[in-house]
């Protein structure tokens, strides 16, 4: 199952050390492989380096993928943690 969706970053400060080490950890709590899409740009969203170097500040647009047996869940707690966080 893949499950797809976008987020655009309102913190002024994009996506700095401590909400990019809360997005890793949100993704690795997922089965499902997390992607984020951002220019010409794929990350694996459980990787802390690839997030911080994607370099995405406020009003990037990401696109998230996720593909697994929990994509839908995963999805939904991601696009949760977005909006509180960033």
């Amino acid at each position: 199952m893949n499950k797809q969706f976008d987020f655009v970053i309102t913190d002024p400060n994009g996506i700095h050390a401590r909400p990019a080490g809360l997005l890793v950890q949100k993704a690795q709590e997922c089965k499902s492989k997390v992607t984020i899409l951002f220019k010409d740009k794929h990350v694996d969203a459980k990787r802390i380096f690839s997030v911080l170097g994607m370099g995405a500040s406020q009003g990037d647009t990401l696109t998230f993928e996720v593909e697994g047996e929990d994509a839908e869940q995963a999805a939904s707690q991601l696009q949760a943690f977005l909006k509180e966080s960033l």
